[in-house]
């Protein structure tokens, strides 16, 4: 106590109040203390205590051993008694000199059949109030001085008693304060820790390291509504499975802290992990018979309040830096994309940069062939499913088709909604899929696969759908630029090539090829037909000539309408001989098939490496002679022109 007391001196002087060393002959600073009426109800026990360390010290006094000392509360209620000497003699007189010594405020004296009653009360040192009277019953009459200096005694013992307590008092209040000052400090320093973390793993191992250093012998445990499992045991999935009498999922829905005691003692606390924007878990602690204090309840659920902010912001970050990643990767993989406008190109990019930006074990890109009504597997790293086809209505590609809308399956094994290839013959067993669209319309299916379950996000899911949406787009590009080319080369009525691409791939083929062949084919008395029959049945017979024509060459052959009725086919790596053959079939399918019936006159011309000039319009000039030489022998008929 002494150590305290020079601790407060000390405590003083650093603060101002004392100025000087005390003498240690002046009362000590609690000296000044006293109770009050408020303390009243509570000073029984300070009495009793007091009392029977004076009796005990005071045993060898004469008046002790000579009577009867009873002490009694300002009600007049007896609260103890030296010894049980008296019996129940002079207990009505002793009711009443207490009863007079309180109303008097002053010692009084009473004696009746041979018994005699003191009652001195006894007052509060500061201001002189009664706070209880001492009574002294004793066949021996003693004088009132002796009775008063056995109250003072008695009362020097209160106050000492009293000053222990209030001192006691004192220092239990500093210790609570200073283990409050230390929880303040071990919680700024958490905080200040878990607010340094810029990731969620980072976040949640410093929440666990610092909550084991907190509460050493507590078992805690946090359950994540998120699917962020940092590999700890103590980090579990939260499941409402019984929420009506789980305790982790009433404290995560109701937003509060939930208490429950089993039957040994142990408590177990659940309080919600909160930030500004949500609830993301349950810190749950589990504390032995009589480890815990309610007075720290506060503190944690201050502590998991830091840690739900901590966590949101980590997500936070760690979500900004996904989006600046993913914006990244689009940007890349828009750019790439827009560098091609041949589709099969695009179809491959696109399934080598889905592999590597998830992942994944394998993917297959699908286009629906509208003509033929089948998904056609485009591209895939899986062999035995290129240029497979499949019906809309099959696996997944299906599924996709019918809904438009993106699909995750997180383990195929478990839950085969449909049959898979792909899936059963790569042994995959995690997928996200989604459809391409064009104007709204599904032309293509993309599945993305791995071999392992649940191993797709939901976040491969929202950036697979937002990828898909640019490679429709570049899809859209590229299908645009071939019909605009295939609009560019090729003549609308008849559907044979245009003249001027013709030319193009004669000049290409003669840098390359040895040889080849032209004809030049005119449909007879063409102007008649018009006459005869109007322009509109004159344009259906130009389409059945070219038609013919079609189906009579081979598929490397290149047929064009050279103008007017006059069509043109070039056969590349042929020699006239051959050439005149095949213009020979053509003349014979024309006059035969046609309605009403046409013949036509043809000119054949060659060229070979070996010309002195190699030209198209050289070409051209000799099948153009030919032509006409047939024309002006009769009309339906073969004529080659010569060098």
């Amino acid at each position: 106590m002494t150590e305290q007391i020079a601790n407060q001196y000390s405590a003083e002087r650093k603060f101002g109040t004392v100025h000087q060393t005390p003498d240690p002959s002046s009362p000590v600073w609690f000296h000044s203390q006293d109770i009050s009426d408020a303390d009243e109800p509570l000073l029984a026990p300070l009495l009793k205590n007091s009392f029977n360390c004076w009796v005990e010290e005071a045993s060898a006094m004469t008046l002790l051993n000579e009577g009867t000392f009873v002490l009694c509360s300002k009600s007049g209620q007896m609260l103890a008694l030296s010894n049980d000497g008296m019996g129940g003699l002079g207990e009505a007189l002793l009711h009443e000199a207490c009863g007079l010594a309180l109303e008097g405020k002053q010692t009084v004296l009473r004696e009746d059949a041979g018994v005699h009653v003191a009652a001195l009360p006894l007052v509060r040192r500061s201001d002189g109030e009664i706070f209880a009277v001492l009574v002294n019953m004793s066949v021996v009459r003693h004088t009132a001085s002796e009775l008063e200096a056995c109250g003072l005694y008695f009362r020097s013992w209160f106050y000492r008693k009293f000053e222990e307590l209030y001192v006691r008092d004192m220092l239990l209040q500093q210790s609570k304060a200073e283990q409050e000052a230390n929880r303040r400090e071990s919680l700024y320093l958490v905080s200040k820790r878990l607010y340094n973390q810029i990731d969620v793993a980072s976040v949640l191992s410093e929440l666990l390291y610092s909550l084991e250093q907190l509460y050493p012998s507590s078992e805690v445990q946090l359950y994540l509504s998120q699917d962020h499992l940092n590999g700890d045991p103590r980090v579990k999935p939260l499941i409402f499975k019984n929420a009506e009498h789980d305790i982790v999922a009433k404290a995560f829905l109701n937003g509060q802290s939930v208490t429950e005691h089993d039957r040994e003692g142990a408590i177990r606390l659940a309080v919600p992990m909160t930030g500004k924007q949500a609830a993301y878990g349950v810190l749950c602690m589990t504390i032995g018979p009589g480890k815990w204090d309610e007075s720290e309840l506060p503190a944690f659920m201050v502590l998991a309040e830091t840690a739900g902010s901590a966590f949101e912001n980590a997500k936070l970050y760690e979500q900004s830096n996904l989006l600046i990643n993913e914006l990244r990767l689009i940007n890349e993989l828009t750019k790439r994309l827009n560098q091609s406008l041949k589709l099969k190109e695009i179809f491959q990019f696109a399934t080598s940069e889905l592999l590597s930006v998830f992942e994944a074990d394998f993917c297959c890109v699908l286009q629906l062939n509208k003509e033929k009504n089948q998904f056609v597997v485009m591209s895939s790293n899986f062999p035995s499913l290129l240029s497979e086809q499949f019906s809309p209505e099959y696996g997944f590609c299906g599924m996709v088709y019918r809904t438009r809308e993106p699909m995750i399956i997180s383990d195929y094994w478990h839950t085969r909604v449909v049959t898979s290839k792909l899936m059963d013959s790569s042994s995959s067993r995690s997928l996200i899929a989604t459809p391409i669209l064009v104007d709204g319309e599904v032309v293509g299916v993309i599945l993305v696969t791995h071999k392992a379950p649940n191993y797709f996000s939901y976040d491969n899911y929202k950036l697979l759908q937002v990828m898909s949406t640019h490679i429709g787009l570049a899809v859209t590009n590229a299908s645009l630029h071939a019909e605009v080319r295939r609009m560019v080369i090729t003549d609308n009525l008849t559907g044979l090539h245009a003249r001027h691409y013709l030319d193009e791939q004669i000049q290409r083929r003669q840098r390359k090829d040895p040889y080849g062949s032209l004809i030049l084919v005119d449909i007879d008395h063409f102007k008649k037909v018009n006459d005869t029959y109007g322009h509109q049945v004159g344009d259906q017979i130009l389409k059945q000539v070219s038609d013919i024509i079609s189906t009579t060459i081979r598929k490397g052959d290149i047929p064009a309408r050279w103008g007017g009725e006059e069509l043109a086919v070039y056969l590349p790596g042929i020699r006239a001989e051959q050439a005149l053959r095949i213009a020979e079939r053509i003349r014979e399918h024309v006059e035969n098939e046609t309605n009403p019936v046409v013949t036509v006159s043809c000119g054949v011309s060659e060229w070979t490496f070996e010309d002195e000039k190699v030209s198209v319009e050289s070409l051209f000039y000799r099948a153009d002679m030919a032509l006409y030489e047939a024309k002006n022998n009769g009309r339906n008929r073969i004529f080659v022109g010569h060098t």
